[in-house]
């Protein structure tokens, strides 16, 4: 059977069991054989979860639906993998590939760190798994291409999880820039997100049960040192490259994804890319340090900027973390959080007609997963869109990397007849890490 029929033909299946059944709201249980398709992941409406990356987000990433049933979680922590399947009484996975094979399996969410999140993805698709992955969605701008075409060609209901997108303010908002109350947009403001610096840190004892080769994953094998391996301690990962592209694809993933939202950029992108100051030259680190060392170089320099279609300059330096401070020539909005502020503020006051843009509307961003998974729509964060605001964080790494001015053509995803910016689109990945090609 198709896989855009599976789940459908469960819900199906447990709607005609009730009429059977003369209308009684008592489950009615369908054993796996029942089901036609050899392949088909359990009775009713139950979705088979499995989780990859069990740490500090995947473990945020767990009050899901009443529907869902958490199969088996993989982590290359085993006490972690163990911890979490025993709360579910599910299968524990220190290989990620072996959870993949399990029939009963719908649908993974990923939490693993930025620097394995492509593989796990594209794998994913592969076995024919829909996905939930967090952002940032890569740490290349090639490993986004080859998820979102991943995603295209195996049909997997993709969502990734840029969580404003199913807050109501943030859509509102967006719909406003989008529908001119602003006019004509001239500029817009967001944060001056700190890009990676790199750490060599001393090496310690790898605690038991923690395979630290594979953590490594595609970057080079270093010792392992808790500093490193802890996201947001001293700095932690998520502030190291080459594990993360910093606050940049951190936050940036958050704000960034706001403006392309905004300005109706979901598959496209800027035009130009420069940055102020440059180039930036990571730090090294040889001790552990607090976040606000390295995010302090950022403080008023390395200011990036972006060129879009229709002459928008988008500037990085003292706007909203979570979004941005959008200015036209009919006045200002400034999209935070959960929230937005308009100047004046009658530009909120009309209602958005029948007849302008509405965008995709969801309120609840794991809930619209679940249900696009039944009905085999898109979510409103999908494979590609994930994809194309992490290359917004990624144009402005490299623009400070290099420190002058970049043509971006977002068609081809390259920098036109500029061979020292394309190599930046992906990096060298250690053997046995590499993506498949094709996927």
């Amino acid at each position: 059977m198709p896989r855009s029929n599976r789940l459908s033909r469960r819900r199906f299946i447990r709607q005609t069991a009730a009429v059977a059944a003369g209308g009684v709201a008592a489950p009615c249980v369908v054993p796996r054989h029942v089901l036609a398709a050899e392949d088909s992941p359990g009775a009713n409406d139950r979705i088979g979860i499995g989780y990859i990356g069990v740490g500090r987000r995947g473990g945020q990433l767990m009050g899901l639906p009443g529907e869902a049933q958490v199969i088996a979680a993989t982590d290359i922590n085993k006490s972690r993998a163990e911890a979490t399947a025993a709360r579910f009484k599910g299968k524990p996975f220190t290989d990620y590939r072996k959870m993949l094979e399990m029939k009963e399996i719908d649908a993974v969410i990923i939490a693993s760190p930025d620097h394995w999140r492509a593989l796990h993805c594209v794998h994913a698709c592969q076995a024919g798994k829909d996905i939930y992955a967090e952002k940032p969605l890569t740490l290349t701008i090639k490993e986004g291409r080859a998820i979102a075409d991943a995603a295209k060609k195996y049909k997997i209901v993709f969502q990734t999880g840029s969580q404003q997108r199913s807050m109501s303010a943030n859509r509102l908002a967006c719909e406003l820039v989008r529908n001119g109350r602003l006019g004509k947009i001239h500029t817009v403001i967001g944060s001056n997100y700190p890009s990676p610096w790199l750490m060599n840190l001393p090496g310690q004892d790898v605690p038991a049960g923690l395979d630290w080769d594979a953590w490594c994953g595609q970057a080079p094998l270093v010792p392992y040192n808790i500093d490193l391996y802890t996201p947001r301690r001293n700095p932690g990962w998520i502030s190291v490259w080459p594990y993360s592209g910093g606050e940049m694809t951190g936050w940036g993933a958050h704000g960034l994804d706001q403006i392309q939202w905004a300005l109706g950029a979901d598959e496209g992108g800027p035009l130009e890319v420069w940055c102020e100051d440059g180039p930036y030259k990571m730090p090294t680190f040889n001790e552990p340090v607090g976040r606000g060392t390295g995010n302090g170089i950022f403080s008023n320099k390395y200011k990036v900027f972006y060129r879009y279609p229709g002459d928008v300059i988008v500037k990085l330096d003292n706007g909203s973390q979570a979004g941005g401070i959008f200015i036209g020539d009919k006045g200002k909005i400034e999209i935070h959080r959960g929230k937005f502020v308009c100047n004046p503020p009658e530009l909120a006051k009309e209602p958005i007609k029948d007849s302008e843009i509405h965008l995709y509307e969801s309120n609840n961003h794991m809930g619209n997963w679940f249900d696009c998974m039944k009905t085999r729509k898109d979510p409103i964060c999908s494979a590609e869109i994930g994809h194309r605001s992490c290359t917004v964080c990624h144009l402005g790494n490299i623009a400070r990397w290099l420190g002058r001015k970049l043509k971006w053509d977002p068609a081809r995803e390259i920098f036109p007849g500029d061979e020292e910016a394309n190599k930046f689109l992906d990096t060298e990945k250690r053997k046995g890490y590499e993506l498949p090609s094709p996927v």
